[in-house]
């Protein structure tokens, strides 16, 4: 049982828990499987999920970003305020990913130039962001959006557009990682630095990538999310950056990095969603869907170190 443990990847087991979770579901309440309840978690797991896929990205590289959390909230404000003063809604649009590229920026300067630890400047950067995002918006609420704000997050193609909008990131993301040197840079960079460095590679460059797509996606998280919920709070994606760090970690993500794939971050979306969403259908207190879900963090982190050993002979 051990070596089977130690064989599987990651993904296995977090994919098979969450059918057998939708299994047990589906015959515990009527409610799980009907059409609504289906297209209300495609559309949750979908923001949660452009965000993971960002933030997985810098764990590929050893890195880490705290800071998306607060950058949907802010990019979110800054985008519902333009669309409030009548900006057009694509240039509004532009404006707000220019500026979650422009945090991404300024987080790999911090850290690729100045020295300065990701996890102290991402830090920094939860406090910043939600403190502009409070100062943009006064504190307050931002209502009174054009109704074509909600037409995009509320539509639907055969499947909510919500949907198709990370499936289209997921799968631009996976080719970057998977059929570009980039995306080899950033696995090698995250497995050893100084021997990619000593190659000649421009790791200030793939941490520039890293970062600016976290920042990016969290960006375009913060418009989805408006346009889902037709408003916007200085408080929303409270948390963002935790679920986020979360569903790339239980995806198969390794916090020591080298290790991470598009696929590990959605399943790991859906089954944290998903987990949500049974606490709400079974009326189980929310308290303890937290710690199940610190549980499972650590039981995935326990199987990572299996296949660690295994692949290092221990």
């Amino acid at each position: 049982m051990r070596s089977l443990l130690r064989r599987l990847p990651i993904e296995t087991y977090v994919i098979s828990f969450t059918v057998a979770l939708w299994i047990a579901l589906s015959l515990a309440t009527p409610n799980f499987l009907t059409e609504s309840n289906i297209s209300n978690m495609m559309r949750q797991t979908s923001i949660a999920a452009i965000v993971a896929i960002g933030v997985m990205c810098t764990i590929v590289i050893a890195g880490i970003d705290l800071s998306v959390g607060s950058v949907v909230a802010f990019c979110g404000v800054l985008f519902a305020q333009m669309c409030a003063h009548g900006l057009a809604l694509p240039l509004a649009a532009l404006i707000t990913l220019a500026a979650g590229l422009l945090v991404g920026a300024t987080n790999a300067f911090a850290i690729g130039r100045l020295g300065i630890p990701a996890f102290i400047v991402t830090l920094a950067g939860l406090q910043v962001y939600r403190g502009l995002a409070l100062l943009l918006s006064g504190g307050m609420t931002v209502g009174g959006l054009p109704p074509s704000v909600k037409d995009f997050a509320r539509g639907t193609t055969i499947l909510p557009n919500l949907f198709w909008a990370m499936l289209a990131v997921g799968v631009a993301v996976h080719y970057l990682l998977r059929y570009t040197r980039t995306g080899r840079y950033l696995y090698a960079m995250g497995s050893n630095a100084e021997a990619t460095r000593r190659q000649g590679i421009n790791t200030f460059r793939i941490t520039m990538v890293a970062y600016v797509l976290s920042s990016s996606l969290a960006a375009l998280a913060g418009i989805l999310l408006v346009s889902r919920l037709s408003i916007a709070s200085p408080s929303m994606a409270n948390a963002y950056e935790l679920q986020a760090i979360a569903a790339a970690v239980v995806g198969g993500a390794s916090l020591f990095g080298g290790r991470g794939t598009v696929l590990g971050a959605v399943v790991g979306a859906v089954l944290f969603t998903t987990m949500s969403n049974a606490a709400v259908l079974l009326s189980v207190d929310p308290f303890w869907e937290m710690v199940l879900e610190g549980l499972l963090i650590a039981l995935v982190v326990y199987l990572d170190n299996l296949q660690k050993r295994r692949q290092s002979g221990g």
